[in-house]
């Protein structure tokens, strides 16, 4: 009888255990699910659908969507730095894609000989490419004197040319000797920094050394719209003329998202610049106008 009293508790705790684990199985699993439905709603923009994005959520950066420009030559503008593929140069952490500019003394050897600079330049080119829609890119800029963040979208095709006939938009650029706000722009044949003829807007941020802000654009067959959390703050018109000088933005664009050292516009680091400079992304999500 002792026996089968044992062995009855036995049975019975182990029944307990049993309904305490699947119970706490099925919150755990309900949990999830209430989880990821809080991140789709707040993925949710009411008119729009999403069609691309990257939260940063895994270890490494997923080289399905994102691919590394490599190369010191100065990309048009005079740059400094020499761009790499190397995580000491663009990685993930804690949920965020960084993308740091270091110095590297002993120099890289590149067409316009040692660059004595590093850092990374990430494109979505034939991973990421749209005609219209919205894009969100929440990030934190990197900072200091000759430090040039960007995130900005590039043709796909070339279809009118190169630059500046097929277009370039500029979401968000910061030059690092101005820290008191950022640059929203587009650049034409008709209308270029070359020519000083160029479309931009500035828009003056606080607290931009410790803080995130979404940037964002709004593209369609009409214009172009720029966003700081949500707040619009420039129009670039479509003149209707059907002239490509003027509006290139019928074709397929790509994003790029890079922090370049020196050039033409941001100068040379100096003495105050601090080393390494970090430019932190939390999301990239892309979005095309709901049918409905």
């Amino acid at each position: 009888m002792e026996q089968k009293l044992k062995d009855d508790n036995l049975s019975d705790m182990k029944s307990i255990f049993l309904f305490t684990f699947i119970i706490f199985c099925a919150c755990s699993s309900q949990e999830e699910k209430v989880i990821e439905e809080l991140k789709k709603k707040e993925w949710e923009r009411e008119g729009w659908n999403l069609v691309w994005q990257d939260e940063f959520e895994s270890n490494n950066l997923d080289l399905t969507k994102w691919s590394h420009e490599i190369g010191g030559h100065g990309f048009g503008n005079n740059e400094l730095q020499y761009y790499t593929e190397s995580d000491t140069n663009s990685f993930i952490r804690d949920g965020n894609l960084v993308i740091k500019a270091n110095v590297l003394p002993q120099g890289i050897s590149s067409s316009k000989g040692l660059r004595y600079y590093t850092s990374a330049r990430l494109r979505t080119k034939e991973k990421g490419d749209w005609r219209f829609g919205r894009i969100d890119v929440k990030a934190k800029v990197a900072l200091g004197q000759g430090i040039w963040p960007a995130i900005w979208m590039l043709p796909t095709d070339w279809a009118y040319g190169g630059w500046p006939s097929s277009g370039e938009i500029d979401i968000m650029e910061h030059v690092g000797h101005d820290p008191g706000g950022v640059h929203g722009s587009v650049h034409t044949e008709a209308y270029n920094h070359i020519m000083n003829t160029q479309r931009t807007a500035y828009k003056p941020l606080s607290n931009i050394d410790d803080s995130f802000y979404i940037y964002s654009i709004e593209w369609n067959v009409d214009k172009i719209d720029f966003f700081i959390d949500d707040i619009k703050y420039f129009t670039f018109k479509n003149d209707g003329s059907g002239n490509f000088r003027t509006w290139p933005f019928d074709q397929r664009f790509h994003l790029l998202i890079n922090v370049a050292v020196g050039g033409d516009w941001p100068g040379s680091p100096d003495n105050s610049t601090k080393f390494p400079s970090e430019m932190l992304i939390d999301y990239v999500r892309v979005y095309e106008v709901s049918e409905e």
